[in-house]
């Protein structure tokens, strides 16, 4: 698994979410998913995830778990759902609700063991509200329906696609306030 703390960590350095707006395009195979983010309930996971992309962390991951009528989950270097950049962040829980497109960080049972693994929700999906970090969602309908197209995808007994769709490449594009 690599570890990619200290990349990540000098990439935080250029972000200024005070100043600037983010947008992260995950140009995936099945087309592209715009992400915007909220930066005011959960500035640590935005930091975050936007400094993966921009140190390219996503570029070339899969979605290794896709539940239809859920979630697609990604950012697993390792494609199996165990992987992770060697590191893991705080949550912060909010009060965003797990609706269609909303972007959350996955974790283990423990709360504060988030690191590179997203889900982005299909579907409504409350039990996952004040116990996920919520920290941005699609941007237009064109990128939620990338998210549902993927969200039909075949899986395996193991919600595992049977077919590949990967993050061909995560672009950060950087916008004044």
């Amino acid at each position: 698994m690599p570890d990619v703390t200290a990349k990540v960590n000098e990439a935080k350095k250029s972000i200024d979410l005070e100043k600037n707006n983010y947008v992260v395009e995950l140009d995936t195979t099945k087309g592209p998913i715009r992400l915007q983010f909220l930066t005011d309930l959960a500035p640590g996971h935005v930091k975050n995830f936007i400094a993966l992309a921009k140190i390219g962390f996503y570029d070339g991951v899969g979605f290794h778990r896709v539940i239809s009528g859920f979630m697609i989950q990604g950012g697993c270097p390792l494609g199996t759902g165990t992987g992770d950049g060697g590191y893991k962040i705080p949550a912060e829980f909010n009060k965003t609700k797990h609706e269609p497109g909303v972007l959350s960080m996955a974790r283990s049972s423990d709360p504060d063991s988030g690191g590179t693994q997203f889900f982005i929700v299909l579907e409504k999906s409350t039990h996952l509200d004040n116990n996920y970090t919520a920290f941005g969602r699609t941007v237009d309908q064109a990128s939620l329906d990338v998210v549902r197209a993927i969200g039909k995808v075949d899986v395996d007994r193991n919600d595992k696609p049977k077919v590949k769709v990967v993050i061909n490449k995560a672009t950060v594009t950087e916008t004044p306030k």
